[in-house]
């Protein structure tokens, strides 16, 4: 099962505000990207490249037919995560273990924007990413920034500036048209209502701006500081800090050496506690809720009870944003001010801050475990995806040393169920090898991560990869007598089974295994066993496997679980369909295919649309069926998967085709097909859900 699901939606508090300046910068790159195919925003850290980027993304997203796509890439610390990580960006959660080739295969004919942001930590693996794309994706665009250039052939640069700051001795007037002092002034009326530029304070704002080279985010930090010190004592303060730096680091640029000094003097306008907090928040890749601060933050220096007034301090200085979601309020650094805290930890103090980050992150992914048959079972999947980012800096925490490497592995065994739902196969196969390759000692813990590499392995078709995995795992299992993984073992054997064209045994091993989580009592487990039985057994055992889809339906229904429903409605419809019930098996996936859609999960929508064409053909609507066929073959493609892959759809996918094409004739089904491959992602759920869609009018 491939679940993506929405993100709560974001409503940022600070980064609100409005986009200054800037005009020339946009037609240039809007006049590059006309011409060329990568286009590279660079300059040093706080100049506004993200911000500029994200403004070209606003303004192009109606130039491209199949849009604008921005993938963030701050929070990615592992260069070997940077292809499945696109791809899960763009909704890509592929069964097949290579994202470059699930990616390469769904941008082929995409004419699409896609937006690179912070390459410059991972620029290797980025220029050879890029080059890569745009070598087999002729028709697509990229723009990425980064504080150098990328070196790729045909790459294009445009340097951004500072913003421009009046000279001395202008008049009012001429001084408010500079976008630096713009941003001043705008900026600090957000934080002192009223405040505004006139003949009393001109020439201090435009020496400010000028003090400051036009950096953004220099600006931005020294407007926040307006909200306890007036103007005058702001400039003195900038003044003596700017001073004291140029003296001591004269080679640097003066850019760098500007921002620098301006993070240094907001740095020592914190209290120490503040300090303290503005550098051990630098370990939150993605940001963090109140609750996350309190638990990894306190202790040595800061009480729990205080952290709430410390983050609120640091929000008023502009070093901390808050963003509104609807899910609660969470807190992010931009990267430089991220970059800079993290350059203040102290040393001796990292070693604690590590272990309380590690044990904080955990104990989230155990509290959040998408298996158990729960109400929230949806917010605890979409939680995990906000939080990976973090995650991902606690797996490398513990499996860059050897005394952590268990708790790494465990992790990454206990995510077992958000790598299948979430499609996140290949990342989920990196931190297990990562992690087998350092804890060898047969035991529990090596046994639950062999069986789950091998189901992810399994799930993306690589058996090769799988079998010698399962073997050890099993041979673990006998010499402990582990009890606990045996079922799970059995139940991968049995869905190697089906992958190897061994059917009955397949199926018997499910049963096996699906006896065994009954009598433990673990109804997660019976749950994903009841799914498998159902869809692989659909097939050769419609009876059984229709029992077991209602069972899992049922089971469903009383928990409110409202992430398996949608498959236990697939998985039933399938085996009812085998049974000849075609209206309820319709009825039951039309209704998988509205909340699949609605939370964006492509792998069951795919399936979905794949079922429905076999009802339409069933009606006799062979031009339904041809346009599902269509429109579910282009979500094949983008999973990099093929219903002729799955024991369970190949045969009636075959029949389908072939009775839809010999009712139309071939080219009225290839036109049927063309336009269902069209349709865009609101009119595929339409079609899926209640056949109500035009099928005349593509996507844009």
């Amino acid at each position: 099962m491939t679940r993506t699901a929405e993100m709560p939606r974001t409503d940022p508090l600070t980064d609100v505000s409005s986009f200054v300046g800037r005009r020339h910068e946009v037609a240039a790159a809007r006049k590059v990207l006309s011409r060329s195919r990568l286009l590279t925003l660079t300059g040093t850290g706080g100049v506004g490249k993200s911000r500029l980027a994200l403004r070209l993304a606003e303004t192009l997203r109606g130039t491209f037919r199949d849009g604008v796509e921005i993938v963030e890439l701050a929070a990615l610390e592992e260069g070997d995560l940077l292809e499945p990580t696109v791809a899960a960006a763009l909704g890509l959660r592929g069964a097949g273990s290579e994202p470059m080739a699930l990616l390469v295969n769904y941008l082929s004919d995409k004419r699409m924007l896609l937006v690179l942001d912070n390459c410059e930590h991972l620029l290797e693996e980025c220029a050879d990413f890029v080059d890569r794309l745009l070598r087999r994706s002729p028709q697509l665009r990229i723009l990425a920034t980064s504080r150098q250039t990328l070196g790729v052939y045909g790459e294009q640069v445009l340097a951004v500036p500072s913003l421009p700051v009046p000279e001395p001795g202008l008049p009012v007037r001429d001084i408010a048209r500079h976008d630096a002092v713009r941003l001043f002034v705008e900026r600090a009326a957000g934080v002192c209502p009223g405040f505004c530029l006139e003949r009393g304070n001109a020439a201090c704002v435009a020496r400010l701006a000028q003090r400051l080279d036009g950096l953004p985010l220099a600006i931005e930090l020294a407007a926040a500081r307006l909200r306890t010190v007036p103007l005058e004592q702001l400039m003195r303060e900038l003044d003596e800090r700017l001073e004291v730096l140029e003296a001591g680091h004269r080679a640097a640029y003066p850019r760098h050496q500007t921002l620098r000094a301006t993070m240094e003097w907001s740095f020592r306008l914190c209290s120490p506690a503040e300090q303290r907090l503005w550098a051990r928040l630098s370990m939150f890749a993605c940001g963090a809720d109140l609750g996350a601060c309190e638990a990894v933050c306190s202790g040595e220096g800061i009480d729990q009870i205080e952290v709430i007034d410390l983050v609120t301090g640091l929000v008023d200085k502009s070093v901390l944003i808050g963003e509104r979601r609807e899910d609660g309020l969470r807190y992010r650094m931009l990267e430089s001010i991220r970059e800079y805290g993290g350059a203040q930890l102290a040393a001796r103090e990292e070693r604690e801050l590590h272990q309380r980050y590690i044990d904080h992150y955990r104990r989230l992914v155990d509290r959040n475990r998408i298996v158990e048959i729960v109400p929230d079972q949806l917010e605890r999947y979409q939680l995990m995806q906000r939080e990976l980012p973090n995650v991902r800096v606690a797996l490398e925490l513990c499996l860059s040393d050897r005394r952590l490497a268990r708790a790494g592995l465990e992790t990454a065994s206990a995510m077992w169920s958000f790598w299948l739902l979430s499609g996140s196969l290949t990342e989920g196969r990196y931190w297990l090898e990562r992690g087998l390759e350092q804890v060898r000692e047969a035991s529990a813990r090596r046994a639950r991560a062999l069986w789950v590499y091998s189901m992810l392995a399994l799930r993306q078709g690589d058996v090769e990869a799988a079998t010698p995995r399962l073997e050890e795992c099993h041979a673990i299992v006998r010499q402990t007598d582990d009890q606990v993984a045996l079922p799970f073992a059995i139940r991968t054997s049995g869905v190697a089974a089906f992958s190897t064209g061994d059917p009955e045994r397949g199926f018997a091993l499910l049963e096996q295994s699906l006896a065994l989580h009954r009598a433990a009592g673990d109804i997660g487990g019976v749950m994903f066993n009841l799914y498998y039985s159902a869809a692989y057994g659909s097939v050769g055992h419609p009876d059984l496997a229709a029992a077991y889809g209602e069972e899992l339906l049922a089971l469903c229904d009383v928990h409110h679980a409202l992430v398996t429903r949608g498959y236990a409605q697939l998985a039933l419809g399938i085996a009812l369909w085998n049974l000849g019930q075609c209206r309820r098996a319709e009825a039951l996936v039309q209704e998988a295919a509205a909340f699949t859609g609605e939370v964006n999960d492509r792998w069951c929508l795919t399936q979905c649309l794949e079922v429905l064409a076999w009802t339409a053909g069933d009606r006799g609507d062979h031009e339904r069926a041809a346009t599902l066929l269509g429109a579910a073959h282009m979500l094949w493609q983008s999973a990099d998967a093929s219903p002729t892959r799955l024991s369970y759809h190949a045969v009636w996918h075959e029949r389908c085709v072939e009775q839809a094409r010999r009712a139309l004739g071939n080219r009225a089904f290839a036109a049927a097909f063309r336009e269902g491959a069209k349709l865009g992602p609101v009119r595929v759920v339409a079609q899926a859900s209640t056949g109500q869609a035009s099928v005349g009018q593509a996507a844009p």
